[in-house]
């Protein structure tokens, strides 16, 4: 099947301003070519000639309160809504004084309120979020996602029109219907109508074409208008024609096809039928590109060695002797805890599935929260993805959000939104509000649900750059980890809350004679051994496995003489050992236990620690995991899979007997 024939035009020429947005779009692509050419360009360039008339008219129709958010082919929407040439340039070429500290690149821009990022419908839910933050704080902006035809086969946009038309949030999608997906042709790819899609969830659709600029200005001016009056989200559709390939030099279409649209395009016609009038916005645009680049050129390449400076060696962690903790229930601690957090931010939000009363949670974690808190604990459709996107949206708006997911087993629906889009945003971008995200989730097993209720997928988010990721456990009031986390307003975080632990009571039973200290950091590591003793051994875990070493420990003492000490970090990435080190001296074993199996975890991370940097007395090392095979549902075969007390002490005097 042949791409579809490009769009009928309109004869009439663009009016001036949106032309002279338009042409500076035109030159500006084409001079990136060039430079790619010439070799002045890394990585890759998708351009929009063809359809800069989409950009241009955005542009006539933003406030400075909008949220703009576009994909890889967004340098005319960023010139359209009026940012810098200069760091558009710089960015692209890899220079310090670029948009995004040369950092982002072709795809990844940012200036005030706008965003773009590379993987196709990855910002629309974070489009959506911001929306709502928009709304919350009743400010006249509202949210732009720019789409494009190959976005109509995923699925997160699908969650986010249902969560946005729900929700009424004033969000303006605008599909550029080009006819291609990359350059598949999006009829062999595309059931139905993007309208019809659109229409299914209750969403207006505008239509409009670029060949037909004032058609264009007065559609995307009703569209914006349409979002500001409070209805909603709207579709704005506008056909356009891509004359370039997709990115560079890769473009199969039907060479007649291609010189149709050329034929048909709008710039060429205004510039062949305008006179010398656009001849002078014309060569205004090409003189701007060019001091443009040469203000690039000038900008210095950022240097590795900052970027990949090593941090200073840490100082040694400080302790604490640990309060008594009162005996609450840890699931009730936690809930206490999220009003707490509610009731001293007014602008925080808790989303999640089920969360509202009556049912309060899957684990009663949020029980009452809803009643004391309308609107600010809110139940969401069954869309993981679009529901972390959202958190992300209010946090880039300037709201604290805690985002629960039902099972720690489905916070893989959301990998993309928490991988690629949010533990980015800080680094990539420059800011500082992805760090109000917080998403919680239960894991672990020893429940018998089965092998997709039961996993710790913790593995999978520790060792991503820009992501925190910290674990409850029964010594540290779970008020303590979640403040730690929002105060810092660093990198966004996940949160594991054991599912045994919610019904264990917060402060577990020490081992006789041992007491209990805690690092003075915000989000500290608890220490349980015998005063003024050195141990023996070292157990390190985290989370739920916690009561489980504690035993252990106290198991060790009194069956085998073996004295022990337990280290339960709350934050398990980024974890440095370089702290804790001097704790480790004396130590003839350290055993490592965690739930999730012992393949590229955290037990290995901790092991290849100290492996890098031995402790005095070279210790002999241990680690006690998950065997390797999917949780069954019954309990008493999750107890052979799974590590427990015995298997922590037997691993641990084997390794002390030197068969470890």
């Amino acid at each position: 099947m042949t791409a579809p024939p490009p769009p009928a035009f309109a004869t009439d020429l663009p009016a001036a301003p949106l032309l002279q947005r338009a042409l500076l779009i035109r030159r500006a692509e084409e001079r990136l070519l060039e430079l790619f050419a010439e070799g002045e360009l890394s990585g890759t360039v998708h351009c929009c000639i063809g359809q800069e008339l989409v950009g241009a008219a955005l542009g006539e129709v933003l406030i400075r309160d909008d949220t703009v958010f576009s994909n890889h082919r967004c340098h005319g929407h960023y010139l359209g809504a009026g940012h810098d040439l200069e760091g558009l340039f710089a960015e692209i070429m890899g220079r310090r004084d670029g948009a995004c500290g040369g950092l982002g690149g072709s795809q990844h821009l940012h200036r005030d309120g706008f965003y773009s990022g590379g993987i196709l419908g990855g910002l629309v839910p974070i489009a959506a979020g911001a929306g709502m933050a928009h709304r919350l704080d009743a400010s006249p902006g509202i949210a732009v996602a720019v789409i494009g035809d190959g976005t109509l086969g995923e699925g997160v946009l699908y969650e986010t029109m249902n969560l946005a038309a729900l929700w009424h949030l004033p969000l303006l999608l605008v599909l550029e219907r080009n006819g291609v997906a990359q350059s598949t042709d999006t009829r062999t790819t595309t059931a139905g109508t993007a309208a019809g899609r659109a229409e299914a969830f209750g969403i207006p659709v505008v239509e409009s074409v670029t060949g037909d600029p004032a058609a264009l200005s007065a559609a995307a001016a009703h569209a914006a208008r349409t979002v500001r009056s409070g209805a909603g989200p709207v579709m704005l559709i506008i056909d356009t024609y891509r004359l370039a390939p997709h990115s560079k030099g890769d473009d199969h279409r039907d060479p007649a096809q291609i010189a149709a649209g050329w034929s048909h395009d709008p710039l060429r016609r205004a510039l062949d039928q305008g006179g010398e009038a656009v001849a002078a916005l014309d060569r205004a645009a090409r003189e701007r590109v060019a001091q443009a680049v040469e203000t690039a050129r000038a900008s210095p390449i950022p240097d590795p060695a900052v970027l990949l400076a090593r941090p200073a060696e840490p100082e040694p962690a400080r302790l604490r002797r640990m309060a008594a903790t009162d005996g609450r229930r840890v699931v009730t601690a936690l809930r206490d805890g999220l009003e707490v957090l509610l009731d001293s931010d007014p602008g925080m939000l808790l989303l999640g599935e089920d969360v509202e009363d009556p049912y309060g949670g899957a684990f009663k974690a949020t029980a009452g929260l809803s009643t004391l808190f309308p609107g600010r604990v809110r139940n969401t459709p069954i869309s993981e993805a679009a529901i972390v996107g959202v958190g992300t949206g209010l946090a880039l708006g300037g709201r604290r959000a805690l985002v629960e997911i039902m099972f720690g087993d489905f916070v893989l629906l959301a990998a993309d939104q928490l991988i690629n889009q949010a533990a980015k945003l800080r680094a990539v971008y420059g800011v500082g509000g992805p760090g109000r995200l917080i998403v919680r989730t239960p894991m672990g097993g020893h429940r018998g649900y089965g092998p997709t209720h039961s996993q710790t997928l913790d593995r999978h988010l520790v060792g991503v750059p820009g992501l925190r990721v910290a674990a409850l456990h029964s010594l540290l009031d779970p008020l303590t980890i979640y403040r730690g986390l929002l105060d810092a307003d660093g990198d966004p975080a996940v949160v594991l809350e054991n599912k045994l632990l919610y019904g264990r009571r917060l402060g577990a039973g020490l081992p006789h004679g041992f007491g209990a200290w805690q690092t003075t950091d915000a989000l500290p590591t608890v220490r349980v051994a015998a005063p003024d003793t050195s141990a023996d051994v070292t157990l390190i875990g985290y989370g739920g496995m916690l009561d489980d070493l504690l035993t252990a420990a106290d198991r060790l003492f009194a069956e085998h003489d073996v004295l022990a000490q337990v280290l339960c970090p709350a934050q398990i990435f980024p974890f440095d050992l370089g702290p804790l080190r001097p704790l480790l001296a004396g130590s003839r074993a350290i055993v490592v236990a965690e739930e999730g199996q012992g393949f590229a975890g955290f037990g290995a991370e901790v092991l290849a620690q100290l492996a890098e940097r031995p402790v005095a007395g070279s210790p002999r090392l241990a680690r006690v995991a998950a065997a390797p095979v999917p949780i069954p549902a019954a309990p008493s075969l999750e107890r052979a899979v799974l590590p427990t007390a015995d298997s922590v002490v037997a691993a641990t005097l084997e390794v002390l007997n030197g068969a470890g």
